[in-house]
């Protein structure tokens, strides 16, 4: 870590608790044929893309989501949506808390409108508002216009706060975005499902 000056966090599975199976299996209820491939953590049908890259509506993703469904509400394919979320550590926030003293700290997620609001009711206002000023800056492909592992995710970051590719860290559970950030000179850590991000700072939390 000596030459790291900066640090880029994803959120689901790296700091927010998720879990891809029980969207899956509330997509299997719903009637949609081959749910875990339909979406999954390394394999995800074009709709979610769009959904995380701001490029349709959330009334447009819901309709398109109908379509491969026996029979659903919006409610219920909002549910479905959800059900990845989790709970978000303190241990982990007061991690990020130690970290702003000597890094400069970014979060970078593909993710949509749907899951940040939901993140946001699951937190309260004032705990996600605290949680969003931790970072120097907050980068949401639905805000950005593109997602990981696209080079153009990483560059805004770089580019926008004059960063040297060298001197930054990303950790990532997703291979493929580990992958696309060393194609930059990024330095990088590819969480595991077992580890958490805690054991990378050893000492950082009490």
């Amino acid at each position: 870590m000596k030459k790291i000056k900066s640090i880029i966090f994803d959120l689901g599975a790296v700091l927010l608790n998720i879990s891809y199976q029980k969207t899956i299996e509330e997509f299997d209820k719903l009637g949609i044929k081959n749910s875990s491939t339909f979406y999954s953590k390394k394999l995800q049908t074009n709709i979610f893309n769009l959904l995380e890259t701001g490029e349709i509506s959330e009334s447009d993703f819901i309709k398109e989501i109908q379509k491969h469904c026996t029979e659903a509400t919006n409610t219920q394919i909002l549910y479905a949506w959800n059900a990845m979320l989790l709970d978000l550590p303190q241990h982990r926030l007061q991690l990020l808390k130690q970290l702003k003293t000597e890094y400069n700290i970014y979060l970078l997620s593909n993710t949509n409108k749907i899951h940040i609001s939901e993140f946001e009711n699951k937190l309260g206002k004032e705990q996600y508002n605290e949680f969003y000023q931790l970072f120097d800056k907050v980068y949401y492909s639905h805000e950005i216009g593109c997602r990981k592992p696209n080079a153009e995710a990483f560059e805004i970051i770089i580019n926008e706060n004059n960063l040297i590719s060298e001197e930054v860290l990303f950790i990532d559970d997703s291979p493929q975005h580990i992958e696309g950030a060393k194609k930059l000179g990024i330095k990088t850590y590819h969480l595991l499902d077992d580890e958490d991000v805690i054991t990378l700072f050893p000492g950082k939390v009490r």
